[in-house]
């Protein structure tokens, strides 16, 4: 059986267009649903893969914030090259970090932010999810149990540096959300697990939008764009990205 890994994607539809951007150790599947609701409300939607992701963990560490970003901005020219002049950004988790980020780089017409990070974890925390990462992705190759413990004795002995360059970025990230004037929708699962709920408010507070809004979703964990109120958040993204001032 051969392994099928997800791909970026493009859902072509209406002129308006919304980049959408996964979290650190995710993929476009994070989004894909998203994406698939958004392109039946008439919304054209990209999703790029950060280099490192969506592929066998060991090619992860070998990458970092810099790597990404570019694939961000890739990702933004790639909708421009497909002629949208408008376009707006969702990101979930470090992909709402490189919303914002892209919010105070190049014109967007609105931000939708979704479990983004504005305290640094403990790097031991994050470490820990990329562990947890390389053994998930190992059982998804169907390797036995002492294959991959085996691996992943070896895959620790690699050095993360990573980790480092992103704290670096997140904390960059925070301390130039003031210089955000575009529309703003803030999304954060009550229950998340993986980054402190509070980054939330200080997006909210920090951010210079005339036009922002913060909501929490009380059933949900970290990976909200999955997780079991995955539909409102459909609808409410919608709802937010209707009202923003598009020439169309």
């Amino acid at each position: 059986m051969r392994l099928r890994l997800p791909k970026p994607f493009t859902f072509e539809a209406g002129k308006r267009a919304v980049l959408l951007l996964h979290g650190f150790t995710g993929n476009s599947s994070d989004v894909r649903m998203l994406g698939r609701f958004l392109q039946k409300k008439g919304y054209t939607s990209h999703a790029p893969h950060y280099k490192g992701h969506g592929v066998p963990p060991e090619e992860l560490v070998h990458t970092g914030p810099q790597d990404w970003w570019q694939d961000v901005m890739d990702g933004y020219e790639h909708l421009k090259s497909l002629g949208h002049t408008e376009i707006a950004v969702a990101g979930l988790s470090l992909g709402g970090v490189f919303s914002l980020k892209l919010g105070y780089t190049v014109p967007v017409k609105g931000i939708v932010t979704m479990c983004a990070p504005m305290y640094i974890k403990s790097e031991q925390v994050m470490y820990q999810g990329v562990i947890d990462y390389a053994r998930q992705f190992k059982k998804f190759e169907g390797k036995s149990e002492e294959v991959i413990e085996q691996e992943i004795e070896a895959f620790k002995k690699t050095p993360m540096n990573t980790l480092k360059a992103l704290q670096n970025l997140i904390s960059d990230v925070r301390n130039n959300i003031d210089m955000i004037y575009a529309p703003a929708f803030i999304v954060q699962a009550r229950h998340d697990e993986m980054i402190n709920p509070e980054s939330a408010n200080i997006i909210y507070n920090e951010i210079e939008s005339t036009m922002k809004e913060i909501k929490w979703y009380e059933e949900s964990g970290h990976v909200i764009t999955i997780d079991k109120e995955k539909e409102q958040l459909h609808e409410d993204i919608y709802a937010f990205l209707e009202r923003l001032d598009w020439n169309d």
